[in-house]
């Protein structure tokens, strides 16, 4: 089924180290096990890099599938071989944790379109022998699931005990219970919404314009140049990053606080803590994602909308599901506010689903749900404790 191996794919920029698809767990699909994209497009080969954590139990009844972010990975629970750092997830997932892997089996791939070992637009196009660039046909959440369901039917696994995710990550959950609902018994939707909001397709869009106005982008060939767009993917990191916080916790972490010393240089340096933070964000990220990706993943984002298939109807999407849902949203999130939340949960009540909703006050902003929120983790193991009672996980 799978192999633990690095991508043969992998692609060097001049003078960086090597960061596209570092080793993972991986399964490929061959020419006789296409994908049928949104697009109109079926894409095979393909391949998805995953990590497990925990032990899948006999009746197969226990797994998770944890659904990444936008700039996220697969490393959900152990180490970045990138950066080092500990999974993103370490406080939710493990022994004694809400997820806890005494008790779960925990999936996490590496999303369609993405840079840590899936097929994305830095792979090897099999018909040019060159990677694909933006030749890459353009991808939707809804691929992303598609391709995960074949993942988590690797393992011969029939039904998710839940799946979880925030953000980008959310949304993927939401398809998951609209595409297959038989799939899915318990599903906790995060700081997301049920379709991408004008306002966030505008900061998609300037990220995006950043990244292509990049001498270095090359038209998405830079792969073959040797170089890459480090300055605009910053750019783009940098204005992404201002929306995952509130301005409260800006004001709390940096206020007007200078860089060095108390007066002004009167210069375009970082002399504003804040900016200093800001380009640091920018420059630590373009080490580890890749530009394109960054194009595919927002534009997937944006174009996410459950509704727009049931006559603009949200409650028709969830129409007859016996899946349990939990949403949980962060009361300082304007990238995802309160009220989209709310929205998803009037539906699911319209349509007769069972649903749990909270709201955890916090001034953290949208990253919220990465961060260390005892409330959060107190809301998602009692949620998760009680579906697992039902599933009859546990006594």
């Amino acid at each position: 089924m799978s192999e633990t191996a690095p991508d043969p794919n992998v692609i060097r920029a001049a003078g960086s180290r090597e960061i596209y698809h570092p080793s993972s767990d991986v399964v490929d699909f061959g020419h006789d096990k296409p994908l049928a994209l949104d697009a109109g497009i079926d894409l095979a080969p393909f391949r998805i890099a995953y990590n497990t954590y925990g032990t899948l139990n006999a009746d197969k009844s226990n797994a998770i599938l944890i659904c990444h972010a936008l700039t996220g990975d697969h490393y959900c629970a152990s180490p970045s071989p990138i950066t080092g750092k500990p999974g993103w997830w370490n406080g939710l997932i493990g022994e004694g944790k809400p997820v806890d892997l005494s008790r779960y089996f925990v999936i996490c791939s590496n999303v369609l379109g993405g840079c840590m070992g899936t097929t994305g637009p830095a792979s090897i196009d099999p018909e040019s022998g060159q990677p694909y660039g933006i030749d890459l046909p353009v991808l939707t959440i809804r691929d992303m699931v598609r391709a995960q369901k074949m993942l988590v039917e690797s393992f011969g696994i029939e039904t998710l005990f839940a799946v979880i995710g925030g953000s980008m990550g959310g949304m993927q959950v939401l398809q998951w219970t609209v595409s297959y609902p038989d799939m899915v018994f318990a599903a906790v939707p995060i700081a997301t919404g049920a379709r991408h909001s004008s306002q966030n397709i505008a900061f998609h869009e300037v990220g995006r314009q950043a990244v292509m106005a990049d001498p270095d982008w090359r038209g998405g060939r830079y792969y073959e140049k040797g170089v890459r767009p480090y300055k605009g993917l910053a750019v783009a990191r940098m204005t992404a990053h201002v929306t995952y916080l509130s301005e409260q916790a800006l004001h709390r972490k940096f206020g007007r606080n200078l860089q060095h010393g108390q007066k002004l240089g009167f210069k375009f340096d970082a002399e504003f803590q804040i900016e200093s933070y800001l380009r640091h964000q920018g420059s630590t990220f373009v080490e580890r994602f890749d530009a394109n990706s960054y194009l595919y993943m927002t534009r997937a984002m944006d174009y996410f909308d459950i509704a727009a298939d049931y006559d603009g109807l949200l409650a028709n999407a969830f129409k007859g599901s016996r899946t349990r849902f939990c949403l949980v949203s962060f009361s300082s999130d304007w990238l995802f506010p309160t009220s989209e939340s709310r929205d998803i949960v009037h539906a699911l009540n319209a349509a007769a689903a069972s649903v749990s909703f909270v709201e955890v006050e916090t001034d953290k902003g949208h990253d919220s749900f990465l961060l260390d929120e005892p409330d959060f983790y107190r809301a998602m193991e009692g949620f998760l404790s009680s579906a697992a009672r039902a599933r009859g996980l546990i006594a």
